[in-house]
This record gives C-alpha cells, sequence and structure tokens, in this order.
C-alpha cells in the first residue's frame, strides 16, 4: 500500500501546521465543555494537546498514522494524554451522546462523506455539548494559500449550518482573515468558522 499524501507530509521535517492550536479554536475554547472532546482529522496533534492541556480528555481521529504519531510524541512532550485512533472518516463511527466537544478544524471531506460525518456528530454530542469548525470555503480558491483545490470539497456557512440542523447556531461566520500555521497554511484566506451548541 502506497504512502498517502498526509503520511508523505507528516513525515517532512517539523510540523506541517505547526504546533499552536487554530485562532478560532483558541478564541472559543472557554466554551467547550471541559470532558469528552473528539478532534476530527486531527493530524499531528496541535488542537489535541492544546484542549488536553485545558483539562479535557481528548481523542484524535486521523488517516494517518504517521501524524497521529506525531501527537503522541507530541502529547507526551507536553505532559499530558490523548487518545489517537487511526482511521478514515469515510468509514469511521461517532459514538451517540458520547461526546462533550467535537473539533473539525480544516478537516475538508467529499460531500457524501461531510454530511454523514455532521450528521453523526449532531447525534454524538451531549446536551450542552459544542461542535467547532473552521473551513476553507470556494473563494479560498482565489488565494490559494491552504486548503484543497477542489470546490466540491470546501464549505460555506449555509452548507454547515444545514448539516448541523437541530443544534443551535451560536457562531457561523464566513471571512477573510490571515491565517498562519505552519508550511501549509500560511496567508490572507477565505473561512467559515461555526459553533454550535446541542440543546
Amino acid at each position: 500500500m502506497s504512502r498517502s499524501i498526509w503520511d508523505e507530509r507528516y513525515g517532512e521535517r517539523g510540523w506541517a501546521f505547526g504546533t499552536e492550536p487554530n485562532d478560532f479554536l483558541r478564541e472559543v475554547a472557554d466554551r467547550i465543555p471541559t470532558g469528552e472532546v473528539l478532534c476530527l482529522g486531527e493530524g499531528e496533534g496541535r488542537n489535541a494537546v492544546f484542549l488536553a492541556e485545558r483539562g479535557c480528555r481528548v481523542t484524535a481521529v486521523d488517516a494517518s498514522s504517521v501524524g497521529l504519531d506525531k501527537a503522541a510524541r507530541f502529547a507526551a512532550a507536553r505532559s499530558v494524554d490523548i487518545t489517537t485512533v487511526h482511521a478514515d472518516l469515510a468509514d469511521y463511527a461517532i459514538e451517540p451522546d458520547a461526546w462533550d466537544g467535537v473539533v473539525s478544524i480544516f478537516c475538508h471531506l467529499p460531500q457524501p462523506v461531510r454530511q454523514r460525518v455532521h450528521r453523526q456528530i449532531v447525534s454524538g454530542l451531549r446536551p450542552a455539548g459544542v461542535v467547532v469548525l473552521e473551513g476553507y470555503t470556494p473563494d479560498q480558491l482565489k488565494y490559494g494559500t491552504g486548503g484543497p483545490p477542489v470546490a466540491d470539497l470546501l464549505y460555506t456557512a449555509e452548507t454547515v449550518y444545514g448539516d448541523f440542523a437541530g443544534l443551535e447556531l451560536e457562531m457561523a461566520r464566513e471571512m477573510v482573515r490571515e491565517v498562519h500555521e505552519g508550511r501549509y497554511h500560511n496567508g490572507e484566506s477565505a473561512v467559515v468558522q461555526v459553533l454550535a451548541r446541542k440543546r
């Protein structure tokens, strides 16, 4: 089996997306209950480790074992524990009523997979649990500063809102902002940011 693009990227020297948490996640971290948190497409672990340092019990899921190995080493270096799960999100089942928070940061999925995963997030959240999502919008194709170069893999506030029907939207905004996260996210970027809560 050939190495995936993600195994190759995470196998490079240093950190593909840096070691600091995503800016939006840092902004809204106080709104995430301290409990069981699921990080999807977590890669090298920067967001998972940040949340673990805040007292959350974090499970990081990614399709790259290379990324998850780095995440585990990063967590150990920062003296926190995270659980890593090597799985493709196309096959991964989010357990119902099991999570106080779900984090999806630049986790771009094909539409059928995205819809299924996002609907599972809704059922997977416990009451008062939140989902935090940041992704690139189709306008990002004009910037080329990160993310997939395929419109079908990009998100809008409207599509995410539809996927998360049944949750209370506390924040849903599209904007252009500076993103500086390692080698692969660097520069002016068109993003959507969503925080939604289960009542």
